[in-house]
């Protein structure tokens, strides 16, 4: 019926006109609201990659994305990825054994703060062992200066190199933090425990006179003599000698995972893979020492007996300086098989969410498990947030297809882009072959 039909005749009923910003007040609660209970799904944007490491915003839409192999692509930040490769690495890395698991390789970038005028970036990679080094040692770390000048890496320079006893355990995690410095996490040199070849009587993560388990922090845009980069006049050790130079934080097994919030303090969250009974995040701080390879997470540890802890420890470093508590540690399958607290085998670090796809995540630590077991694929996505008390507790992050944060995946890396959305890395091998690694983005349902 004609709306003037319907009023003629009184059938016609005219609701009462509500006040715009009522209205308008209302939809946006709604919206919130909606927005806030959005669970993640993950999206694939890209794949047929060995194992993805790590990927970071340089600036627009764009990425730079590595692949362990020693391969480096620009990926945009919805899912195009170049054929052409921005940086081959794999004739100056290390030769890998086809079929093992290996650490080894391209496993860490970091984009310069100023990277839209100097298009400079920073690479760590595991070359063959450099000439000098101990003969049976495994390789030499390199963490280098790159310029990407027409989507290509050029001009190498290499600002670091260590050597690493074993072929395990060498990290290679980095980022800028808010000081403009690069900050570079390096394992505490292989094997297992923080024994053997290389290691320190105290093991490496202790020895304050080794870079092995250290976090370290570099000045790549000065030099001191006699090295490509300069040391922070500020570094824990630059005054009293007491370590080398450019350590910033000790006390670490094989960080994988450094990353600075972008909001809030600024606070750099490490994640520390354990050994085989606890895997810790850490929030790092100068100067302080994260208790490896006297504690695992926030348990004694003994590197003669490590399932075995004793039932005390000491509470402070050789210094006297306080062993620090991470704020999350969780059982590690290794030893709690059977138990329900068990969570993982090796914890994947992440990133505080400061995107605004999930405003209910923001603030919050997303991070990972690689997987609940080494030889099947069961990575599973973790949140940590931060009580009223100051106290951290973890819970799986719901996905709109897995609430239990399951990803079906070895979760080899996370990351983010300038907007602050979430990337996820995976593949469904434990060894470097194939081409099954790819690369999905938190996206809302």
């Amino acid at each position: 019926m004609h709306r003037a039909c319907a009023a003629k005749y009184g059938l016609l009923t005219v609701a009462p006109v509500k006040p715009l910003f009522l209205s308008l007040g209302i939809a946006l609660s709604a919206f919130v609201a909606a927005a806030a209970e959005s669970k993640p799904t993950l999206k694939l944007l890209g794949e047929r990659f060995v194992q993805p490491t790590t990927i970071v915003p340089i600036g627009g839409d764009r990425l730079l994305f590595a692949d362990q192999i020693g391969r480096l692509f620009i990926v945009h930040k919805d899912g195009a990825v170049t054929n052409k490769l921005a940086l081959e690495l794999t004739s100056q890395q290390v030769i890998f054994k086809s079929g093992n698991f290996d650490e080894r390789g391209l496993v860490g970038l970091a984009v310069h703060p100023k990277f839209s005028e100097n298009r400079k970036f920073y690479a760590s990679y595991s070359a063959p062992l450099r000439q000098g080094a101990e003969t049976n040692w495994d390789h030499t770390i390199h963490v280098s200066e790159f310029t990407l000048k027409d989507d290509q890496a050029v001009d190498e320079r290499v600002l670091l190199e260590i050597d690493m006893p074993y072929a395990n355990h060498h990290s290679g995690r980095m980022a800028f933090g808010p000081d403009g410095l690069l900050y570079v996490a390096v394992g505490d040199g292989g094997n297992a425990n923080d024994i053997g070849r290389g290691h320190s009587p105290q093991g490496n993560g202790q020895d304050t006179q080794k870079l092995h388990g250290k976090i370290l922090r570099i000045d790549v845009d000065h030099k001191d003599a006699g090295k490509q980069y300069a040391v922070p006049k500020d570094n824990p050790f630059v005054s009293n000698g007491k370590g080398q130079p450019e350590i910033y934080a000790w006390g670490f097994r094989n960080p994988w995972g450094l990353s600075f919030d972008r909001g809030g303090d600024h606070q750099l969250f490490v994640a520390d893979v354990g050994q085989d009974s606890w895997e810790e995040v850490d929030i790092v701080t100068k100067g302080g020492n994260y208790g490896w390879n006297i504690r695992e997470g926030f348990v004694c540890f003994d590197p003669k007996k490590s399932r075995q802890p004793p039932e005390e420890c000491p509470k402070v470093g050789a210094m006297g300086e306080p062993l620090i508590d991470p704020i999350i540690a969780y059982k590690n399958f290794g030893k709690y098989a059977k138990d329900p607290d068990a969570k993982g085998i090796s914890v994947t670090g992440g990133y505080v969410y400061r995107g605004k796809l999930f405003p209910h995540l923001v603030g919050k630590y997303v991070f990972a498990d690689w997987s609940r077991g080494w030889a099947k694929p069961d990575g599973v996505l973790y949140v940590a947030t931060r009580g009223a008390d100051g106290k951290w507790t973890m819970t799986e992050l719901a996905l709109a297809d897995h609430p239990d944060g399951a990803v079906g995946n070895y979760v080899t890396a996370l990351g983010e882009d300038a907007d602050g959305e979430m990337y996820v890395m995976t593949n469904t091998s434990n060894m470097l072959k194939g081409n099954n690694g790819k690369i999905w983005k938190l996206v809302a349902q």
